[in-house]
C-alpha cells in the first residue's frame, strides 16, 4: 500500500468503528476472516485491532474462535442519550401495553434513512422477528418505519423510495404505490404492514409527537397474520399520547433525550 494512502491516512479510531460496525446483523459473532471482510480492512490490520479490544472488554473472543460485541460496549451503550430520556419514558408505557396485547412491542425512531430501535418488549409466545434494540431496519418495510417516513423530509422520502428493496415478495417498494400509502399513514395517524419486513408477520404502529405536533418515534405492535394488528389501535395511540405527555412534563420537552 503506497504511503499517503487513504487507508494509512485513516486513524485507528476510525478502524476500529468499522470492526464494529461490521458486527451489525450478527449478534452469534464473526471469525476473524469474515469480520475483516465485512470490515473492508486488512486481515492483519483487524487481527491486531480486535485482539486489542478484546483486552478492553469491547470484543470477547469465544472458544471457537469466533469474536462478540463484549460487556464494556454494552456498559458503554447504556450511556448514549439517545437510548435516555425517551427510551425511559415510553418503557413503562411499552411494558402496559406488552401485558395488555402480548405481542412485540417496538420503539423507534429516524437515524438517516433507516429507523433505529430503541427498545423492544417481547415474550415466549410473541412471534419472532428479526427486530432487536440498537438495530436498524428499512423505514418502507416495517410499521414504525412507515410512520417515520411518512413525517420525513422530502429529501429522506426521496432516497428511500430510489433505493427501496423488497425484503419479501410482498414488500412495498413501488414509487407510486408507496407515495400513496404515506399520505395515507399521514391521514389516518397509522401505518400498517403485512409480511413486508418478515413472512407470517404483521405490524401496527403510531407516531410519539412533541407539543408543536412534530414527530419524534413511533411505536408499534407486530403480531402474526392470523391476528388482526389493528384492535390494538386504541392502546398503542394510549401510549403514545402517554409518552408524549410525559416527554412534554420534563426539563426541555421537546427533546428525544
Amino acid at each position: 500500500m503506497s504511503e499517503g494512502s487513504p487507508e494509512r491516512e485513516r486513524g485507528v479510531l476510525a478502524k476500529a468503528f468499522d470492526v464494529l460496525a461490521a458486527f451489525e446483523g450478527s449478534r452469534d459473532g464473526l471469525v476473524l476472516v469474515e469480520l475483516a471482510r465485512r470490515a473492508g480492512l486488512p486481515l492483519t490490520t483487524v487481527h491486531r485491532l480486535a485482539s486489542d479490544m478484546v483486552r478492553q472488554q469491547v470484543l470477547e473472543r469465544l472458544p471457537d474462535r469466533r469474536y462478540v460485541v463484549g460487556r464494556r460496549l454494552w456498559q458503554l451503550g447504556l450511556l448514549a442519550r439517545v437510548q435516555g430520556g425517551l427510551r425511559d419514558v415510553a418503557l413503562p408505557f411499552m411494558q402496559d401495553l406488552y401485558e395488555a396485547t402480548r405481542e412485540n412491542v417496538h420503539l423507534a425512531i429516524r437515524d438517516g434513512d433507516q429507523a433505529l430501535y430503541l427498545e423492544r418488549l417481547h415474550g415466549r409466545s410473541s412471534v419472532p422477528l428479526v427486530s432487536r434494540a440498537g438495530g436498524l431496519l428499512p423505514l418502507h418495510a416495517t410499521g414504525v418505519g412507515k410512520v417515520l417516513l411518512a413525517h420525513a423530509p422530502p429529501e429522506v422520502v426521496d432516497q428511500v423510495i430510489k433505493n427501496a428493496e423488497k425484503v419479501t415478495p410482498y414488500t412495498v417498494t413501488e414509487p407510486g404505490r408507496l407515495l400513496r400509502e404515506l399520505a395515507e399513514v399521514r391521514r389516518r395517524e397509522y401505518a400498517r404492514t403485512v409480511q413486508e419486513m418478515t413472512l407470517g408477520t404483521c405490524s401496527v404502529a403510531v407516531p410519539v409527537r412533541d407539543p408543536d405536533g412534530i414527530v419524534l418515534a413511533a411505536i408499534g405492535l407486530v403480531t402474526t397474520t392470523r391476528r388482526e394488528p389493528t384492535r390494538h389501535l386504541a392502546a398503542l395511540r394510549m401510549a403514545a399520547a402517554g409518552i408524549a405527555r410525559d416527554l412534554a412534563r420534563r426539563p426541555g420537552g421537546k427533546s428525544t433525550t
